[in-house]
Parts: structure tokens; sequence; C-alpha cells
């Protein structure tokens, strides 16, 4: 995909999520999207049919994500530097790619049950968890570990209505994520 059309699209991501957020998935148009972005509704069915789609997009992206931390994790030496590195990637692809999405959770839950996302997302949660307790995954050491990412996911969801930078709140939660998988 050439550069124009991608900036197109994540363009496209970023207004649909801040509009998902402020008004509601539901509540939000097409046309309100392509609006907010000063182009036609044709421009905005050129890159997504639907406003599910614009999420999926973004599910996918934030899946793959996930995805691919869990394969780095397969071929790592088991132990404390992998849970830790795993938190670290984890944290960087959240606050990064995954930062609209998990706002969009947050904000929008009846949706984000009603198209499907959550399942899937769950399941990758768990899978990263277990690859940090591995080989043992005793109870307790996985209880931490997904301690630890919530930390990071939450750090999204409930603290927006501080005064901190996304970059605060990235370098917070990770280290909170880390204290929490030293124990």
């Amino acid at each position: 995909m050439d550069g124009r059309r991608s900036d197109t699209r994540e363009r496209i991501r970023t207004v649909a999520m801040e509009l998902f957020t402020e008004r509601g998935y539901d509540k939000t148009s097409l046309r309100e999207i392509a609006e907010r972005l000063g182009v036609t509704k044709a421009a905005l069915y050129y890159h997504f049919r639907t406003k599910e789609d614009i999420v999926a997009s973004l599910s996918e992206d934030l899946r793959r994500g996930v995805d691919d931390i869990v394969e780095w994790a397969a071929t790592a030496p088991e132990g404390r530097e992998r849970a830790r590195e795993i938190l670290i990637r984890y944290s960087d692809l959240l606050h990064g790619l995954g930062r609209d999405m998990v706002r969009f959770w947050h904000e929008n839950q009846p949706a984000f049950r009603e198209l499907g996302f959550g399942t899937s997302l769950r399941y990758q949660f768990r899978t990263l968890a277990d690859s940090m307790t591995a080989p043992d995954r005793d109870p307790m050491a996985v209880f931490h570990a997904r301690q630890a990412l919530l930390a990071i996911s939450w750090s999204l969801a409930m603290m927006g209505d501080l005064e901190l930078t996304d970059e605060q709140s990235h370098a917070a939660a990770t280290r909170i994520a880390l204290d929490i998988i030293d124990r």
C-alpha cells in the first residue's frame, strides 16, 4: 500500500476512534466521520465501507502485534527476562497502535461485545501471560503476569482524566507492570 493511502486510512481510523469515544459508536455515522475529515463519504468508502470495517482494521493490527510478541517469545529463553521483555513489547504495542482500540473498548463496551472482537483479544492476553510464566505456569505467577498486563491496559482505559501525556502514562504503566512481575 502506498504511503499516501496508508496515511489516509490512518487518519480515518484516528478520527473515527475520536468520534466513537466522544459520541459513542452507535451515535456516530460515516457521514460525521467524513465531515470531520473534510472528505466526501465516497472518499471514505474507498477505504472503509462500514464503521465495523474501521474497528476491525484496528483490531486486526492489534492482534497481529500480539501475535508478533507471542512468536518472539516462543524463541526466547524462558525466565524473568523474557517476561519483562514481553511486558515492554506489549506496553509499546498498546501505547502506540493499540491505544485507540483500548479506548474504544472502554468507552463502547456494548458495541465491542456486539462486534465480537473481544474473544480473540482475551485469548491472546492469556497466551501472553502463559508465555511469561512458562514452563511452570504456576497459578500465582500467571495471576501476577495477568495483573502486570492489565496495569498496562488500564493505563489507557482509566487514566484519561489525569493530566499526563501519553508518554508519561506509558512510562509509568510499564514501570508498574515490571514491578508486579518482579515480585
